[in-house]
Order: structure tokens, then sequence, then C-alpha cells
């Protein structure tokens, strides 16, 4: 017994050196205990940021071009940008930190929300229009979800995490259930895939199951807490959680219900329509990344550090 309470008092005190080594390789001692500095102040208004607001100028990170092409080219068109995941904190990203996508090259859409709509046609007993204000009186959920780019993946040309696996952001999202939108409608029950059309110049529509409109798809016109980011869709993007990104349809104008699969801008070469190769092919796997530290970046001194990450999966929480 005494063996015993000999080893756990030894125990603690490796704990107790454990954390004041923990303590001092993190923070400088506070000798004298001085009040700190008063920092410089910003006099007035500093680039909008009583309207909007402005982060520190301190906080530089930035999206950067992927896949070899540059955003935007020498036309004007855009490709995709990836998200800078090393400097994220937490597991929300930035509105204006989320990677974006364009199908195969496009230019931004310009919408007046006051004008866009969403048709619903098809399969149903009562095809419908819908505009941004009739969405926004019917029920609305809020939920967390990522998205993700089929071509996020590490390549020997890659040296950071932003570019390996910057092609995926996580949001908090605001909209309608799609369910909801096609109950309106009346679904027919001979209708088993759902066509998606967005507004951009290269009209990149897809094919998905009804099964999974019925599920947990829904139409957004919140992100973060604000209006959808035109970049991502505004003035709203369908969301087809777990689903790889090219599904999720920005700036959505056009649902059409139909009796079998078919093969879209989006799908040719990139999904299968067998019902079984689909469902491997829509959804993202469960997959991590080490965020800090990794590549390019140095640890400042010796000591603890806390090795931060993030993992995601389309099938919800692995357990």
């Amino acid at each position: 017994m005494r063996e015993k309470q000999a080893a756990r008092r030894e125990f603690l005190r490796n704990g107790a050196a454990l954390a004041g080594g923990l303590t001092l390789s993190a923070a400088a001692p506070a000798f004298g205990q001085q009040a700190p500095a008063q920092p410089p102040m910003i006099k007035g208004e500093r680039e909008g940021e009583i309207g909007y607001g402005a982060r520190s100028k301190y906080t530089t990170s930035v999206r950067i071009p992927h896949g070899g092409r540059p955003t935007p080219d020498t036309f004007g068109l855009t490709f995709h940008v990836a998200s800078p995941l090393q400097d994220q904190v937490g597991v929300i990203t930035p509105s204006s930190l989320h990677y974006y996508a364009t199908t195969r090259g496009s230019y931004l859409p310009d919408i007046d929300p006051a004008k866009h709509t969403l048709m619903i046609h098809g399969l149903v007993d009562r095809p419908l229009t819908f505009t941004v204000d009739d969405l926004k009186r019917l029920p609305s959920v809020t939920r967390l979800h990522f998205i993700e780019c089929a071509g996020n993946r590490s390549s020997r040309r890659a040296k950071t995490v932003q570019e390996t696996h910057g092609m995926t952001s996580n949001a908090e999202w605001t909209g309608v259930l799609l369910s909801t939108l096609l109950k309106e409608c009346g679904l027919k029950g001979s209708a088993k895939w759902f066509v998606a059309e967005g507004s951009e110049e290269v009209k990149g529509a897809s094919s998905m199951p009804v099964a999974k409109a019925m599920d947990d798809c829904f139409v957004a016109y919140g992100m973060n807490g604000e209006a959808v980011r035109p970049q991502n869709g505004f003035p709203m993007r369908l969301m087809v959680p777990g689903f790889e990104g090219i599904l999720h349809t920005k700036w959505v104008q056009r649902i059409k219900l139909v009796d079998r699969y078919y093969m879209n801008y989006n799908d040719f070469g990139h999904l299968d329509q067998d019902e079984k190769e689909a469902a491997l092919g829509y959804q993202i796997g469960p997959k991590s990344v080490i965020t800090y530290p990794s590549g390019a970046q140095r640890l400042p001194a010796k000591g603890f550090y806390e090795i931060r990450g993030l993992a995601w999966s389309g099938g919800g929480a692995i357990k």
C-alpha cells in the first residue's frame, strides 16, 4: 500500500512539473507586474467598418487560386479558389474565406434578388415559381454543413494544407427544406430523380435522387448569419449535405422532377447513373487533415504545442 501511495505522489509531482513546464514554455514571466502599454487608437472610420466591419490589418489570411489556373484569368473568368484552412480558428469558415469553385470556369452572376426566382416543375401536380421573399415566408432551418470539391486532395506539387485541402469549407446555412417546396408543388410518385440548374453562363445542371431531396436537401438564402455571398450562390443555392460540392447548385433557378437519371453537363464523365455507383460517387467519405503544424509552417519556439485539425464526413458522425 505504501509503495502505491509513493508512486501516486511521484505521479502528481511529475504532473505538476509538466503543467508548470507548459505554462513557462508558452508565456513569458510577468516580472514587475506592470500594466500593459496602451495600443494606438484608430480615430474615425476605417475602410467602412462602421457600416459593415473590417478585420484587423494584422490578420492577412487570404484565399489562393487552386489547380494551376489563375483566377480571374485574362478573360475575367473565375475557376477554383482555395480556403486558408491553416489559419482557420474553430470549425466555421468565414464567408469571405469560403472556398469557391465554378463550372469549368465562368463569370460571376450579378443577380438582383428582387428579380430572381426558383421554378419547380416536371413531375409535380402544381408547377410553382418561388421568389426570394416567398422562401423567407416559409418555415426555415439553420444547419452547419461542409462543402467539398471532388478534386480536394494531395498532389506532388502541393506544399501547404491550403493547396492540398483548401477546396473544402464549413459554414452555417439557413434556408427552406426542399421537401417543403416539393410538397407545396405536389410531388408525383413517378418522380425518382430531380435536375437542379443554376444561373451561371455555363449551365451547371446536376441529377440527384428524389430520396435525397426529401431527406435533407434545402434551398439556402443565408450563410453565417447574413445573405449568401455572391460567390456562394446569392440569392439562393441548393444545399445537398454530404454530397460532392459540384452538386450544391449555386444561383439555383430551376428544379425539374423527372422519372429517370438525366446526363447533364456536370455529370458527364464524373458520375454514374447506376444507383449503387451513384451513391458511392455522390457522397464524401470520411476525411481529416492536420492544419497546425502543417506544411510551410514553423514553430516559433521550443515547448508544447496543441496539434489542430479538421475532420468531416458526408455520412455524418463516425462512431
